[in-house]
């Protein structure tokens, strides 16, 4: 079985582009055209040197000592974390923005839940002196003000999206809105590996560049260059995607993708997906998605803006449901205790989507001599407001 896009777009039975008409030539000449470019001598080229000189790659492979001492196992993290603007989410920005300049795009819209896809998106826009509209979230604006002022100081117009939870999903139907109404000059920077065919693989592909270093850093430091766990929060599932890009294929590597559980799985207040979700169409894909019996999506719920998605990427949502991942469901109780725990283990604050794929520790026994990949996505920066409130610091 594969577990990589088919030519149709479909991963097993999940993908696809269900578009509206009006969208369907942008989409079809992103599909028709992304494969070509990326291949391309020049695109590899800035590509890998942004991403070398700007970015800051390769992010270390870091072995945490105390960490791995307290759960018996070898325990190393993947510091996307390190990357420039904070997050493994500049890896695709860069990839996407090279991709519409050669497009012969001038506009660039995006969607963000946590904020950082929308500064990882304001700052390659301003790298390359693009026009850049970020839709997020008016509750996502509240509680990610850090991230806007830093849109808005690399010169980024954000606009709030005002309808239903006013979150990460309702961003995302104003940034296809816009689109639809401006499709020549348009370029819709997806942040997630979401959306209708070639998104979810493209940004499978320019994520990939994490598990590709894991292989080669492990290699160094272990002799070997597969783990025996990787592991990584799920929301979207972009991070995820780019952990697990390389070892989708080898058996021998067990793959855990940790999803919000927000108040509990069964509280009404989650986003666990693989849990609740059942086959629907979100975006352009068809998935697994949180729905009501008569099929209207019904409102997710984290404490982590980055993870509160009513849905899953196709490629998870097959990784689901073929069982070739593992999903485990973190309460925002659990994901808090260990983003304060790491901290004062390792000296390093995660992002709280991060923090979910941490608690996987106090659920899972390790052996002592498994090597554990976890995908530090992101650095907790954005998320000290709500560390102060929930621990009265």
């Amino acid at each position: 079985m594969s577990y990589h896009v088919n030519e149709k777009g479909y991963y097993g039975g999940f993908g696809g582009a269900y578009i509206p008409e009006m969208l369907y030539p942008n989409v079809e000449e992103l599909r028709q055209q992304y494969l070509k470019i990326t291949a391309e001598p020049s695109f590899q080229a800035e590509f890998d040197a942004l991403l070398k000189d700007y970015v800051g790659r390769p992010t270390p492979l870091y072995f945490a000592e105390r960490l791995s001492a307290k759960y018996n196992t070898k325990i190393y993290l993947k510091r996307e974390d390190l990357c420039h603007t904070g997050a493994h989410k500049v890896n695709n920005t860069i990839g996407q923005i090279l991709l519409a300049k050669r497009l012969g795009k001038t506009r660039i819209i995006a969607e963000t839940g946590a904020g950082q896809h929308g500064v990882a998106t304001a700052t390659v826009c301003a790298l390359m002196g693009l026009q850049c509209i970020v839709y997020m979230g008016e509750i996502d604006i509240e509680r990610q003000a850090p991230n806007v002022a830093r849109m808005k100081m690399l010169g980024a117009e954000v606009r709030p999206a005002l309808s239903g939870s006013r979150t990460l999903k309702d961003a995302t139907n104003e940034a296809i809105r816009d689109w639809i109404n401006n499709p020549v000059d348009t370029y819709y920077i997806i942040g997630s590996v979401v959306g209708p065919h070639p998104y979810p693989d493209m940004v499978a592909r320019f994520q990939s560049v994490i598990s590709k270093e894991i292989k080669e850093q492990l290699l160094e430091k272990e002799g070997r260059e597969n783990p025996d766990y990787v592991i990584a929060c799920v929301g979207g599932g972009s991070n995820a995607a780019g952990a697990y890009y390389h070892f989708l294929d080898n058996e021998n590597v067990t793959i855990i993708a940790v999803e919000a559980a927000g108040l509990g799985v069964d509280s009404g207040e989650s986003a666990a997906t693989s849990a609740l979700g059942k086959i629907g169409v979100i975006h352009g894909s068809k998935t697994l998605l949180m729905q009501s019996p008569d099929g209207q999506i019904t409102e997710p719920y984290s404490i982590s803006a980055g993870l509160d998605y009513p849905g899953v990427g196709p490629m998870h949502a097959h990784l689901f449901a073929s069982g070739r991942a593992e999903f485990i469901s973190i309460t925002d109780d659990q994901a808090m205790q260990f983003g304060l725990q790491l901290s004062q283990m390792e000296g390093i604050i995660p992002a709280i989507e991060s923090a979910h794929a941490f608690a996987v520790l106090d659920q899972k026994q390790f052996k002592p001599t498994d090597i554990v990949v976890i995908n530090l996505s992101g650095r907790g920066d954005k998320d000290l407001n709500t560390y102060i409130d929930y621990f009265k610091l």
